[in-house]
């Protein structure tokens, strides 16, 4: 496993001096319809990456990394089934289960003509995982991945949060529910963001975060209950890009246990990576992606 660390440098310049437009479309999966977030050449000569993002997040976390990808590639970002605007399972449906939906969009944006060869995978935080299962499921369309956090607390942690998501409270009738969990929401997304961030885009960070508070735990079940030693059987090159964030170690320690997984550390970056430094990151997959 290569690993280096990354200082800050210059963004990748293509001499477009607009971001490419971002367009929203649909299209299906086991689970009805899938929303996703599309731009970049259609034709290009790259391969297409298909970003997969956190939970209770959607595609709209990834708008200035779709920007600053598609400059020379086309980018697809997809609505985790029961996020964003993609239609929900009938019940949490765990990390094979979100994947197997995922294959299907594959499948159907094939068909659709949009993406018909190997793609590249991004994935980050629960993305990650997201990403390791489709590429386990499907060799055959992806042919590479960047990962940036991969979650893998030891065995007791895991547990404990597992139990935590599985005890969830369903809503009640006086709100005391929702509103306990949007003001913890509000203060881990607005009030404790990087200040670089501005508060408007926070604040509508912190909605597509909240939009699905009725399904906020249903990832996180597949997230905590998923089996680790996955990672052996992730065959495809992947890249760790790691910035100094409280998932920094076990992070690290799950990227070793992939077979063919450089690093690349980001020491000066810790959260809104995708506000505050998407070309930065952009750089980082660009970089790789076109050496494989």
């Amino acid at each position: 496993m290569l690993h280096q660390r990354s200082g800050q440098r210059e963004a990748h310049s293509t001499g477009m001096n607009e971001a490419p437009a971002i367009h929203r479309a649909y299209t299906r999966c086991r689970h009805g319809q899938m929303h996703y977030r599309i731009a970049g050449p259609a034709k290009g000569t790259r391969v297409p990456i298909v970003l997969l993002h956190q939970n209770p997040s959607s595609s709209y976390e990834y708008e200035p990394l779709i920007r600053a990808l598609a400059t020379d590639r086309l980018v697809v970002a997809l609505d985790t089934p029961g996020y964003g605007m993609s239609d929900a399972p009938p019940a949490p449906p765990g990390m094979p289960g979100y994947a197997a939906a995922f294959s299907d969009a594959l499948d159907a944006l094939a068909e659709e003509g949009i993406l018909t060869g190997p793609v590249d995978l991004y994935g980050f935080h629960t993305g990650t995982l997201l990403s390791c299962e489709l590429a386990i499921a499907r060799p055959d369309r992806v042919r590479a991945l960047g990962l940036t956090g991969i979650p893998m607390f030891d065995e007791a942690a895991l547990a404990q949060r597992l139990a935590a998501a599985d005890d969830f409270p369903a809503p009640d009738e006086d709100g005391t529910v929702i509103g306990d969990l949007l003001t913890k929401l509000w203060t881990y997304v607005v009030t404790s963001r990087n200040p670089a961030v501005p508060l408007d885009k926070a604040a509508l960070n912190f909605a597509d975060k909240a939009r699905v508070l009725d399904r906020f735990t249903w990832a996180y079940r597949g997230v905590w209950s998923w089996d680790f030693s996955r990672l052996e059987q992730v065959t495809q090159p992947a890249l760790l890009i790691q910035p100094a964030e409280d998932l920094l170690s076990v992070s690290l320690e799950a990227a070793a246990r992939m077979p063919f997984c450089r690093v690349v550390e980001l020491p000066d970056l810790d959260r809104d990576i995708f506000d505050i430094a998407p070309e930065r990151i952009a750089h980082e997959l660009r970089d790789f992606l076109d050496r494989v």
